[in-house]
């Protein structure tokens, strides 16, 4: 029955909405149909790009890297290879405890601290990682090398129970190497390797990831396109944790190109001896001699034959990544910051080297060389007194036995003389004598060397001496007033002068007075060069007045197939140096070895090998002198030029000049 108020059911409405339904339903299969029939007909190449780019990783495949040799073709850096533990990434993400259990039985066995191998299975930067290099700066697709350089025999044993060490295998990685031919260091000429930072990776335009190592100081930094090579890639397929599945290509490096360098390792052995030997005799006798450099040049073409540095350190230490500890040695201020070269990095003022290059300054200021100057003991500028640090009262001497002697009043006048003749106060940098001739030498900017780091000296002319007040004026004034009551405590005389400079220097220290300019033509003062500039210097003056660049690379060369490629000479220009000037200079600085301050120390010096040179003792306020010898060699058809100084060493002749020898006798058994 029908009740009141029921409708009967309606058949024909119920079948229009099945069929909406339907229709509906249809649609979209039409629309997904057509939608596939899309993706595979027009977006295919893009889904499959797609696809491969979000299950691959790509790891970089370092290229071995190209030697460094010196010119005898004997290997100052090289590669070897070093036995590495590496672990499965997924065996550490699959792990309860982060595979600390298994890190601990295979740190027993590898006779490692267990804490260095946990600390490298975690990423740098992620959240907990220690701080580097003790955590791992490499590609999270790679294998992670928890211990380098371990006991070939010990690490084979982990590879022998995979049950005891699931996920362990051994490698042998190549690995940069320092031979040290002869016993050479060379640490400051070579570098060293450090992986690149995300500023380098950004600039290189895709040819450095962050995995590879580049060149840190040095030819390595110097050289590192031409010494890296181009790495390989391996494209990796991925799960969804990021760990690698399998191999899809691979593309082999290409090895990098030797570096053939113009460095003689028995003389760069010779140089690195000397300096040990005299830095210690000089601390025998209560001198600190904390610091020391020499450096070997060709006057011919401006080739670097040695350069060595001292304090130093090994640079086999980077080989396998550098601990916190060793890395904290290397930079620290009182182990005397042996990672700086004190050859090309640091400046000290030359003292009566720099004589040698006031002759033709003082000449160009209108002083004949047939004449003859007061050497007097003392020499005063209005109420200060300038004595002659170097040597005694001679009376009337001629530029020739200034040199010989090294006086320095004979200096003193011909600058002040000059400083009145331009003015005074008034004078002008552009007319002034002195510091013209020494920047046709160079000095005051740098050579140009093929070494990174370099510094470029100071010359205090009249610009540099207002630039530096404006800018020091304000603290001058201040402690004029204040003094200097921390210095006092320890040291009350050197607190009296220093108030009394600044009190000076509050009022006029803007004006290149008198007193700068006489000290500046002895070297002394705020001037400031480094031995590798004064060897350039007196290379000049040897060869007769030609200011070369000097270079350490020579040529690069293919592993392979053995094809060289010639790196370019550095510029140069001619000095103006009168030929007249030089030959005078010539007999001077021979007359200071055979008769003069150098005497003692090349007596007995072999007689086919004659040696000319100046000795220099800087005095430095507060520490010892610096010693300082130049000098080329042979005299009569010059070859090689010498520079050597050593911080707090002392009289020149006392320290310097003896490593000098030394490297002369190396550079007399060379080939002619």
């Amino acid at each position: 029955m029908i009740g009141p108020g029921v409708r009967p059911r309606d058949g024909s409405a119920h079948l229009g909405r099945f069929l909406a339904v339907a229709a509906c339903v249809g649609l979209l299969f039409v629309a997904l149909f057509a939608r596939l029939g899309q993706v595979q007909l027009t977006n295919h190449a893009d889904y499959i790009t797609a696809a491969a780019t979000l299950n691959t990783r790509e790891i970089v495949v370092p290229a071995v890297r190209g030697r460094i040799l010196d010119r005898n073709g004997k290997p100052l850096a090289d590669n070897t290879s070093v036995t590495v533990v590496t672990l499965e990434r997924r065996i550490v993400a699959e792990s309860d405890d982060g595979a600390k259990g298994l890190l601990a039985r295979v740190a027993a066995t590898v006779q490692r601290p267990v804490d260095e191998l946990v600390a490298r299975t975690h990423l740098c930067g992620e959240e907990d990682a220690p701080p580097a290099p003790a955590c791992w700066s490499g590609s999270p697709q790679v294998p992670i090398p928890v211990a380098s350089g371990v006991d070939p025999e010990r690490a084979l044993s982990l590879v022998e129970q995979p049950d005891r060490f699931p996920g362990v295998a051994v490698e042998s990685v190549p690995m940069r190497s320092y031979p040290a031919p002869l016993g050479v260091n060379g640490a400051h000429l070579l570098g060293y390797l450090g992986r690149a930072s995300d500023k380098e990776v950004a600039a290189s335009n895709g040819t450095i990831t962050a995995d590879d190592l580049v060149g840190r100081a040095g030819l390595e930094q110097q050289y590192d396109a031409v010494l890296r090579g181009t790495p390989g890639r391996t494209v990796v397929s991925v799960d969804p944790r990021g760990l690698v599945t399998g191999v899809v290509s691979r593309t082999d490096p290409v090895p990098g190109r030797d570096l053939v360098t113009s460095i003689d390792a028995g003389v760069q052995a010779a140089a690195e001896k000397a300096l040990t030997r005299e830095i210690a005799s000089a601390r025998a006798r209560g001198l600190p001699a904390d610091s020391g450099s020499a450096v070997v040049l060709d006057v011919a073409n401006g080739e670097v034959v040695a350069l060595a540095s001292a304090p130093t350190y090994d640079p086999n230490v980077w080989t396998g990544g550098i601990s916190a500890k060793e890395y904290a040695a290397l930079t620290s201020p009182t182990a005397g910051t042996p990672l700086v070269s004190r050859a090309t990095g640091t400046a000290l003022a030359p003292a009566s080297t720099l004589k040698a290059l006031s002759v033709p300054a003082a000449v160009a200021a209108g002083n004949p060389l047939n004449r003859t100057y007061e050497c007097a003991g003392s020499y005063r500028i209005g109420n200060r007194t300038f004595r002659n640090f170097e040597s005694r009262a001679y009376g009337p001497i001629t530029f020739h036995k200034a040199l010989e002697v090294s006086c320095d009043t004979v200096f003193y006048d011909a600058a002040y003389r000059s400083w009145l003749a331009l003015g005074g106060l008034r004078g002008s940098d552009a007319k002034d004598p002195f510091l013209t001739t020494v920047r046709d030498f160079g000095l005051g900017a740098r050579t140009g060397i093929d070494l990174p780091g370099e510094s470029a000296g100071r010359i205090p002319d009249r610009a540099w001496k207002r630039d530096t007040w404006e800018r020091t004026k304000d603290e001058t004034c201040e402690r004029a007033k204040s003094g200097y009551p921390e210095v006092a405590k320890t040291d009350p005389g050197r607190a009296a002068y220093l108030v009394s400079l600044a009190k000076e220097n509050c009022v006029d220290g803007a004006n290149f007075r008198a007193g700068d300019a006489v000290n500046f033509s002895i070297g002394q003062g705020d001037v400031a060069t480094t031995p590798l500039q004064m060897g350039v210097a007196y290379s000049a003056i040897a060869n007769g007045g030609v200011v070369r660049a000097p270079r350490v690379g020579v040529r690069s060369v293919d592993p392979v197939s053995g094809a060289a490629q010639a790196i370019p000479a550095g510029p140069e220009h001619r000095t103006n140096l009168p030929p007249a000037v030089a030959t005078y200079l010539h007999a001077a600085l021979r007359a200071v070895v055979v008769s003069g301050t150098a005497a003692p120390t090349f007596r007995g010096m072999a007689a086919d090998w004659p040696v000319s040179g100046k000795t220099g003792t800087s005095e430095v306020f507060g520490k010892s002198d610096t010693s300082w010898f130049l000098s080329y060699a042979p005299t009569n058809k010059p070859r090689y030029a010498v520079s050597v100084a050593v911080s707090q060493g002392g009289h020149g002749s006392e320290t310097a000049a003896p490593i000098s020898r030394s490297l002369h006798e190396a550079l007399r058994l060379l080939p002619r």
